[in-house]
């Protein structure tokens, strides 16, 4: 199985390598793709067993939370971003798409996913909407306390301007940021929902996703927008916003007594 892993990680990291083509950093795009890839196993393995399930639930991850918010946080405080966020968002879905049919092919081909006995429990759709809307702001929480610590700690010198773009927005910038927050938790309803791990595990899983899809691994590669130190900081700053965010609307959205089969420690011993 380890093998399997490894080979389903860097088989497809090679699927983001077609923007290395014209933007260059083949390694580095390979990376990335293999740190997306790393970050989606528990969804290969212990996610939805058809394949269409599947590709659904990475798609609207990599869409949502790779490409949607991620373009639209870069609209607010890179104002030279905003000519061309039609274009990226365009590209990123595309390739996303790519990257989706991709993974899932190969779960199948590598035969990783775990045959399932049983699925998590499910809160009712009107218990759930709550959660939902909680978890959305949970994240504004996070973000205002991880961005500001950030901001005035290490990327004041980045942007400048911040505070002036934030103030211009007023109460619409926290509009903005509380629908991020709810959009990244319906982006992983489908995996929270489908994921047979234990609910602590599953909560560190899909924390781990939106952190690795929304910023350590797209920032992995160089880009003229960003210096070395400051993507750096940024991986750190996503960590302590969209982590905490999967860790909590897991919590929310899985009941406390869900018990599902199939679990890392069994599957680990074939």
């Amino acid at each position: 199985m380890t093998l399997r892993i490894v080979l389903y990680c860097l088989l497809g990291g090679l699927s983001v390598c077609i923007a290395a083509m014209g933007a260059g950093h083949f390694v580095w795009w390979w990376l990335s793709g293999i740190v997306l890839a790393a970050g989606l196993v528990p969804v290969a393995r212990f996610g939805p067993q058809d394949a269409l399930g599947q590709f659904g639930a990475i798609l609207s991850i990599l869409v949502i939370v790779g490409s949607v918010c991620t373009i639209s946080e870069a609209v607010i405080f890179v104002p030279s971003q905003k000519g061309v966020a039609a274009r990226d968002l365009v590209g990123g879905v595309v390739m996303n798409l790519i990257t989706a049919v991709v993974l899932t092919l190969l779960a199948k081909l590598l035969k990783l996913t775990e045959p399932a006995t049983s699925m998590p429990a499910h809160r009712s759709p009107a218990i759930a909407t709550v959660m939902v809307g909680l978890s959305g702001i949970a994240y504004v929480v996070y973000y205002l306390i991880s961005g500001s610590i950030t901001y005035q700690f290490f990327t004041r010198q980045y942007y400048p301007d911040a505070p002036r773009m934030v103030a211009e927005l007023g109460w619409w910038f926290w509009a903005i940021e509380l629908a991020r927050g709810i959009l990244m938790t319906l982006a992983v309803v489908p995996i929270i929902y489908t994921l047979r791990m234990r609910r602590w595990h599953a909560a560190l899983a899909v924390g781990a996703m939106l952190w690795i899809s929304g910023g350590a691994s797209p920032l992995l590669i160089p880009n003229e927008l960003m210096t070395p130190v400051q993507r750096c900081i940024h991986i750190v700053e996503i960590l302590t916003q969209n982590a905490p965010l999967g860790i909590t609307a897991v919590l929310l959205l899985r009941p406390r007594s869900t018990k599902v089969l199939g679990l890392l420690q069994p599957a680990a011993s074939r």
